[in-house]
């Protein structure tokens, strides 16, 4: 009978006991449906192709070999030669492996290090020049770095590439096949990824060896997850979402570019949402602080580009609200798949107008959803039922300009590209965007007196953005935005995608 039948456990697949004493210290007792079903060929040293959903346990599920096999064999670590290669796409994602390693990899004596842009590399190199058994990396700036002599990958047992087809969406393949063709041939390697497309398929032609494919669940949505269409008329897609993003719950809202969720994050705080922001044009710094803000309750909302999409967990995200429809089907589904996790229920919510209905018909079609469709004002009732709890709107403290820097990327020109201003020179910012470069996208600002400066935020696709009022304070540098919050056609018109 199946009452008499042993629970499958992490024992069951000769996981070696201080591995599971860790994960079994962290609550972490029984292996999910694709850490169940890979662990056999994963532990036996077997390539392995995984796909699941978000969500879904990949993480654990090739952890835990990785952290057998290093176990195993008790080394120190040769000076920029690690042992084991796991590739990311995202720095977020890279902060939540690492987070996951620690459970198991410290009680293993077990020595790593994250590597991503954004920030100084110095300490990665030292790390890697202390010798680690574990690099979790993003492609761009490993790359770098073994190009200019701080690691070799010619000592990696077994390498992992986690969220694949998000890498291959991102444009990092060409990088991450440098990246694997150094690694040795005969080292084991695992690939997960949530969809198993034409891309990666190739990828795993040409690097893997006669893998074992295993696949858990279906490319459709959580059935715990509600879907709803809201057409809105354009003056009336920031009140909609004003009272969407009020209750005390977790909201994430979704936009396509950078630009959009920073001004949005802007007018949701002006109408008093406690709303932090998240994409590729923050300093590392900050996105981590308004990540920890979100996850730990400090900000109820959290506003990001499709750089949140993809391997980042937090718990309890009750609503999800695509501000702006993606394009891709794959895009909504795991934009969405930030809700309903781990058998929580959640609600996802698709705000469009008249002349986008058709986009998100096809839309739904092609994520095989069939979202219910309504027509609502931001008097409508039906808002309280898809977001239940009282609204909570109050003023919020002003932003910080710090918030909008980053560190320029290797081979990158710092600022506008242009060559350092000499002694003497003016101190006239540039306001143009037509770069394209990542330095390109802030606001330009020419200094004058009494410490008062008008800025224009800029539009890929043409358009007046709204005009923010800034006053500056020479003792404390505080920034006071005044965002015109009539309307979101500032955010809501179609422009290049950023991350």
């Amino acid at each position: 009978m199946a009452a008499d039948r042993p629970a499958i456990t992490f024992d069951s697949f000769d996981v070696p006991g201080p591995v599971v004493k860790a994960l079994a210290g962290a609550g972490i007792v029984t292996p999910t449906s694709i850490q169940a079903r890979t662990l056999p060929d994963t532990m036996a040293g077997k390539d392995v192709l995984g796909r699941g959903q978000t969500g879904s346990g990949k993480t654990y599920a090739f952890l835990v070999p990785v952290a057998s096999r290093l176990a195993a064999e008790t080394r120190r670590p040769a000076q920029g030669r690690p042992r084991a290669l796991v590739l990311v796409p995202t720095r977020e994602l890279a902060t939540q492996v690492e987070a996951a390693l620690a459970v198991i990899g410290a009680p293993l004596g077990l020595r790593w290090v994250t590597i991503f842009g954004g920030v100084s590399e110095r300490p990665q190199i030292s790390a890697l020049r202390a010798g680690v058994d574990v690099v979790i990396a993003c492609p761009g700036r490993l790359a770098a770095l073994v190009a200019d002599g701080h690691a070799r990958l010619d000592g990696v047992e077994i390498t992992v590439l986690d969220e694949a087809d998000h890498m291959a969406d991102m444009g990092f393949l060409p990088q991450v096949r440098k990246l694997l063709a150094q690694t040795p041939r005969t080292g084991q390697r695992l690939l997960f990824s949530a969809t198993l497309d034409k891309e990666v398929d190739g990828l795993a032609r040409e690097f893997m060896r006669r893998p074992s494919v295993h696949e858990v669940d279906t490319i459709g949505a959580p059935v715990k997850m509600s879907h709803y269409a809201l057409q809105v008329e354009s003056s009336e897609l920031l009140p909609v979402l004003v009272d969407l993003a009020a209750t005390p719950d977790r909201t994430l809202v979704f936009t396509r570019t950078k630009q959009s969720a920073k001004r949005l994050t802007k007018q949701l705080r002006a109408a008093g949402v406690n709303a932090v922001e998240l994409h590729g044009n923050l300093a590392q710094n900050a996105r981590t602080n308004n990540l920890k803000a979100f996850a730990e309750g400090r900000a109820s909302t959290l506003v990001a580009t499709d750089i949140a999409a993809r391997g980042i967990h937090v718990d309890d995200v009750m609503l999800v609200i695509h501000a702006q429809p993606p394009v891709e089907h794959k895009a909504y589904l795991h934009r969405s798949g930030r809700t309903a996790r781990a058998g929580a229920e959640g609600a996802v919510i698709t705000l469009f107008t008249a002349e986008q209905r058709g986009d998100v018909q096809q839309l739904a079609r092609r994520a095989r959803i069939q979202p219910a469709f309504h027509t609502v004002r931001s008097t409508s009732p039906l808002l309280a039922e898809l977001a239940p709890g009282p609204r909570i709107l109050e003023p919020q403290p002003v932003a910080t300009p710090a918030t909008n820097t980053r560190v320029p990327q290797q081979g990158e020109r710092r600022a506008s590209g242009r060559r350092p201003r000499r002694r003497g020179e003016s101190a006239t910012v540039d306001r143009a965007h037509g770069s394209g470069t990542p330095q390109a996208h802030g606001e330009g600002a020419k200094a004058s007196s009494g410490g008062r400066s008008r800025r224009r935020s800029g539009s890929h696709d043409g358009t007046t953005a709204s005009r923010d009022t800034t006053t500056r304070s020479s003792r404390t540098a505080t920034t006071v935005y005044t965002t015109r919050t009539g309307g979101v056609e500032s955010f809501s018109r179609r422009s290049r995608v950023g991350r």
